[in-house]
């Protein structure tokens, strides 16, 4: 067989893993670029989310698509919730200080993922995907599913663009960004925009976790390596830039599918670290980021 079917193969496979890391690494992203705060525990919304997903699709009868689409619906409201509640109670009383909101971000990884652990168990659990359509192309027939992520992402990546370019709540949140002093000055209820901007991003992570669970599996440990792409994601990409975020997650996520197709996952994610010490070295604020002046 020729080289194109493998390298068609790869990139499909690359953007459906760079779509649901673009939604993850964009939730991430925007919760410091507003509040200053690196969420250590975005990983575990991400997981909640997928525990949400199989939790409504397990306890919904009728066919596969109602009970993903209730729980496209229900588990970024559930997620975000705990999030908005996990800001209100334990960001806001340690002023969004950033030394201090690592470590209470680091307690509330473990509270969730043992929690999700006492409720949920240690098994990895399947969400059946809402159909199994395939597509034929030249050389093989492709997951419908899988092309359905990727148009799903760019709608929802779409929208949070929208929210944030064109909407009253998106001025506020980029004022409070800029600056918080004089955004309270003119009457924005900062504590209030945190909430949402928390909560924003953990119903990302959520949404991305809901679309890729029917393609893996639930697990209560499965929130370690959303985790850790994010973070090289916003590194590379800079962070607090949406439009970094989405570059940077297609250049890791197709880099990633190309080289594991070829060589081994293991050697993407050497070259996707050396690439973060890279960027670390020679362009600290990132390839879209701003330098701090």
């Amino acid at each position: 067989m020729s080289l194109g079917p493998y390298l068609l193969l790869a990139a499909l496979e690359g953007l459906t893993s760079a779509a649901v890391l673009a939604l993850t690494a964009a939730g991430l992203s925007l919760v410091f670029g507003v509040m200053r705060v690196v969420n250590v525990a975005h990983g575990e919304f991400f997981m909640l989310g997928a525990v949400v997903a199989w939790f409504v699709t397990a306890n919904v009868g009728g066919p596969p698509w109602l009970g993903f689409a209730l729980a496209l619906a229900v588990s970024p409201l559930v997620v975000g919730s705990i999030a908005a509640l996990a800001d209100r109670l334990v960001l806001k009383r340690l002023n969004y200080d950033p030394e201090a909101t690592i470590v209470a971000t680091i307690g509330l990884l473990y509270l969730l993922q043992q929690g999700a652990l006492s409720f949920y168990g240690p098994d990895a659990r399947p969400v059946a995907p809402p159909f199994d359509w395939r597509i034929r192309l030249p050389w093989f027939g492709y997951s419908g599913y899988k092309l359905f992520v990727i148009a799903a992402a760019v709608v929802v990546l779409g929208g949070l663009w929208a929210l944030m370019a064109r909407t009253r709540f998106g001025l506020v949140m980029r004022a409070t960004q800029y600056d918080q002093r004089t955004a309270q000055a003119f009457g924005i209820d900062v504590d209030r925009v945190y909430a949402g901007v928390f909560a924003l991003g953990a119903a990302l992570a959520a949404i991305g976790a809901v679309l890729i669970v029917p393609i893996s599996q639930a697990h209560y440990l499965m929130g370690g390596d959303p985790l850790l792409l994010s973070f090289i994601v916003v590194i590379i990409g800079g962070l607090g830039s949406l439009r970094g975020t989405i570059v940077a997650a297609l250049m890791i996520g197709v880099g990633e599918g190309m080289i594991s197709v070829f060589f081994s996952p293991t050697l993407a994610k050497i070259l996707a670290t050396l690439a973060v010490a890279l960027v670390l070295v020679f362009r600290p604020e990132g390839l879209f980021g701003q330098r701090a002046r």
